[in-house]
């Protein structure tokens, strides 16, 4: 009886794929059905599953990747099917398999999903693959120019390499911006990039650390230095937002609100200054204290007005209950400083 072996041969021009399908082609054989690894084929998916999960577990990658192959390439209905795909891309990263393993995740991959699909996109980004997966080609599209490029701009940010991936990022906002007729691209990709610059600074601020051993002038250096960290982050999630994707501006508006809740978190656990009173450290709180309040409120607001939008658009992603989640807490938070502000009122009973 003839059979046929179909080869799946992926194809991406990105670094994360997150578009279009798969190029296919089929080879026919005559004959029997070639397995590719015939000491597996009378192993079902649970037994496949387990065993691959063990070798994992016992750091034996080459089997791993082997046994969990297995179910990605001939149990594809099964319930292990994609955590399999997943798990093989890991176990082949291990052994620095860097084609093979992007094979794997390129399947699942998906920047706009959830779960295994969105962790496949960022393996993806922050893995050491080889710069021609993401090379610029004169035949490609303005939509897919676009889009190899700003996969290359978030590889080298994951990769650590943070001046050249802002400079292509910039590069691609340039290049949208110059493309004479810009209603005619798809605005998921200059999203991205926006998003991406803002990823940069926020990078950026977070690596500025409050310490409370500096002097006050330095202290006080320090906090305008990270402020204005924090407002160059916020300009690009702002530019991310007025691009008009729904997906990448209720990104940015969560993320808008994370920074002023980060920052809250900062202003909070930062020590007063070392070399205060306790008079002074007292009066240094109390001022602290207003300053919280208004961050506190500006999350609330930015919140707020990103759970708005997505609503008002129908946006339906991640971020979307992240915004839910930060927002209550924040407001139970300003709830909490309230009640402090006004249990320390001179006069307050007890326990109000």
């Amino acid at each position: 009886m003839r059979s046929s072996l179909l080869l799946v041969l992926l194809m991406a021009s990105g670094c994360v794929h997150t578009r279009g399908a798969h190029a296919v082609s089929e080879l026919r054989f005559d004959d029997e059905l070639i397995t590719g690894d015939l000491a597996l084929d009378k192993l079902n998916d649970e037994e496949l599953f387990a065993a691959a999960t063990s070798f994992y577990a016992a750091e034996d990658y080459a089997q791993a990747a082997r046994y969990f192959g297995r179910i990605g390439d001939f149990h594809q209905s099964s319930k292990h099917y994609r955590p399999a795909l997943y798990n093989a891309g890991l176990a082949l990263e291990k052994l620095k398999a860097w084609d093979d393993a992007w094979a794997r995740f390129s399947v699942l991959a998906d920047a706009r999903g959830v779960g295994d699909a969105l962790d496949a996109a960022f393996r993806l980004a922050e893995g050491d693959y080889p710069p021609e997966r993401y090379a610029d080609r004169g035949d490609l599209s303005s939509d897919k120019r676009i889009e190899a490029r700003v996969q290359q701009g978030i590889c080298e940010l994951e990769g650590g390499n943070i001046e050249a991936a802002e400079l292509t990022l910039r590069g691609v906002l340039s290049y949208w911006n110059s493309v004479p007729d810009k209603d005619l691209v798809d605005d998921y990709f200059p999203g991205q990039a926006q998003f991406f610059l803002g990823e940069i600074f926020r990078r950026h601020y977070e690596d500025v650390q409050l310490d409370g051993n500096k002097s006050t002038d330095k202290l006080t250096e320090d906090l305008e230095y990270k402020s204005e960290l924090l407002l160059s982050s916020q300009g690009h999630y702002l530019r991310a937002i007025r691009i008009g994707n729904g997906y990448w501006a209720t990104a940015a508006g969560n993320r808008i609100g994370g920074l002023y809740e980060n920052m809250y978190d900062h202003m909070v656990h930062a020590p007063a200054p070392a070399h205060l009173s306790s008079e002074e450290q007292q009066v240094y709180r109390a001022e602290l204290r207003k300053k919280i309040r208004v961050l506190i409120s500006k999350a609330i607001n930015v919140y707020e007005r990103t759970l708005e939008a997505a609503e008002r658009i129908g946006a339906a992603s991640p971020f979307v209950q992240q915004t839910r989640v930060s927002l209550q807490r924040m407001k139970q938070l300003l709830l909490a400083e309230v009640r402090d502000e006004e249990a320390e009122q001179p006069g307050s009973p007890p326990g109000s």
